[in-house]
């Protein structure tokens, strides 16, 4: 179940960087990003990763070429990408809509595939050599969007990696501009979805009004065990996992609980025990991103009316708060009843009043002292993305993080070697915790394993 840090080394030879525009002329105009966009939560990179194998099909097709055209066609209609963020007032964020492009590197290596073996699982092997930080290109202010690089491998499949600056979308959004790209690429003069970009309707209200209490923003300051240097491992929860997690569950949870509202609440318990927190009465929180466009769980109150199309942030982080001492001290139900609870409170009010906080509070950063935020990126579309060479045998986030703080994790959808669907969800903790995290998991798997066989032969 655990994906051991790799200590594996290939070489790279990457072209110099390019800036690629959009394939016609594209309007110059100014656009604001919306109050959920621009806080200063999101102001960071995100990078992404797809492995792709070689398609017989495609036999004498250059993915690097492929891929560069589509890209240079995809921005017509994506025309922001190709612009440079600038400060407005009062900390405002905006894009200034030039066509300079973004930045794209073709790039060989010296591997197959199966270097990687059978499991595809972040942290990758020299991934900083497959998607290279070009110097001076990682700001978040006047710096390209994007960042693309295309590796070709020895097998003739590819590495396809990206770096977006979080202002600018979230998962869904990207994977619908990745979406449109692998149409293009594939021949479609238009995606099947054209964006929207109607940032406005994310914005505050006139006047704003926080109605809501939003314990995600709560203003405290970070510690040793909420910022560290991360040590970074993947742990895959398929159907044995999920059953198994089920299994101790009181009937009326396990029924009406959903394998994210489990694994996450199991997490959050095995991450804090592993912290090693020495007060019982330090707070901790579980930060749950619920997307607008899906709203929770599907809910149609949690949607301020998004078009089809929007490709802004469309999400919220309602916060779950408890202490050290009661979530360890209580049964994973305890821990599940709050992620449910927090979840359901991302209605279409709350989200309004985020943005409305937002411009009260001049934009604050989300709590780091013992949060643990969980990004569910199974709806995203990120198995979506096809250039002609099929899908991706891993198709997701690079690692886990958002920027300096190491405490997000994200749900990817993954098959494992064995046929098995199910999740890959990257941890970052400190290199001694994640030891005890292991240890924790494999012991709250085990005991409910135990459960489920003897509920079994009931």
């Amino acid at each position: 179940m655990v994906h051991q840090t790799s200590s594996l080394v290939f070489t790279v030879r990457r072209h110099p960087p390019e800036l690629v525009a959009p394939a016609i002329p594209t309007p110059h105009e100014i656009k604001l990003l919306s109050d959920i966009d621009d806080q200063n939560g999101l102001r960071y990179h995100l990078p992404l990763v797809c492995f792709y194998r070689y398609q017989h099909s495609m036999a004498g097709k250059d993915p690097v070429e492929v891929i560069r055209q589509a890209l240079a066609k995809t921005l017509v209609l994506y025309y922001p990408f190709a612009g440079r963020l600038r400060d407005g007032p009062n900390g405002k964020l905006w894009v200034d809509c030039t066509g300079e492009g973004v930045l794209f590197i073709e790039a060989d290596a010296d591997v197959t595939l199966d270097y990687y073996g059978d499991n595809f699982m972040p942290p990758f092997p020299c991934f900083d050599e497959l998607l290279y930080n070009v110097p001076g290109s990682d700001g978040i202010i006047n710096s390209p969007l994007l960042l693309i690089q295309v590796t070709r491998l020895k097998c003739g499949g590819f590495i396809f990696a990206l770096r977006f600056n979080h202002t600018m979308c979230d998962g869904s959004g990207i994977c619908q501009f990745l979406k449109a790209m692998s149409e293009i690429a594939q021949g479609a003069p238009n995606p099947s979805i054209l964006p929207v970009w109607q940032r406005d309707i994310l914005c505050a209200r006139d006047p704003p009004r926080v109605t809501c209490i939003h314990h995600e923003y709560q203003q405290l300051p970070p510690d040793s065990r909420s910022i560290f240097i991360p040590h970074h491992r993947s742990f895959f929860f398929g159907p044995k996992e999920i059953a198994s997690l089920h299994a101790l569950l009181p009937r009326h949870l396990a029924t009406k609980s959903t394998s994210f509202e489990v694994i996450t609440a199991c997490l959050w318990r095995c991450r804090t025990a592993s912290l090693m927190w020495q007060n019982p009465n330090q707070e901790v929180r579980l930060l749950c991103i619920v997307n607008a466009r899906f709203g929770n769980s599907c809910r149609s109150n949690s949607n301020p009316s998004l078009p089809n199309g929007f490709y802004g942030n469309a999400f919220v982080f309602p916060a779950a708060v408890t202490t050290v001492g009661k979530l360890l001290s209580h049964p994973l139900g305890y821990a599940l009843e709050l992620v449910r609870k927090a979840k359901s409170e991302a209605n279409e009010e709350y989200v309004h009043s985020v943005t409305d906080l937002m411009a009260i509070k001049e934009r604050p950063c989300f709590t780091m002292l013992g949060s643990f935020m969980v990004s569910d990126l199974t709806k995203s579309g990120c198995t979506d993305v096809n250039f002609g060479w099929g899908k991706a045998s891993y198709s997701g986030v690079a690692k886990g993080g958002l920027g300096d703080f190491p405490g997000v994790s994200f749900y990817v959808p993954y098959t494992n070697s064995k046929g098995e669907t199910g999740r890959v969800i990257p941890i970052c903790l400190p290199e001694d915790a994640m030891k005890r995290f292991e240890k924790e998991l494999d012991d709250t798997l085990k005991i409910k394993s135990n459960n489920a066989m003897l509920l079994s032969n009931l």
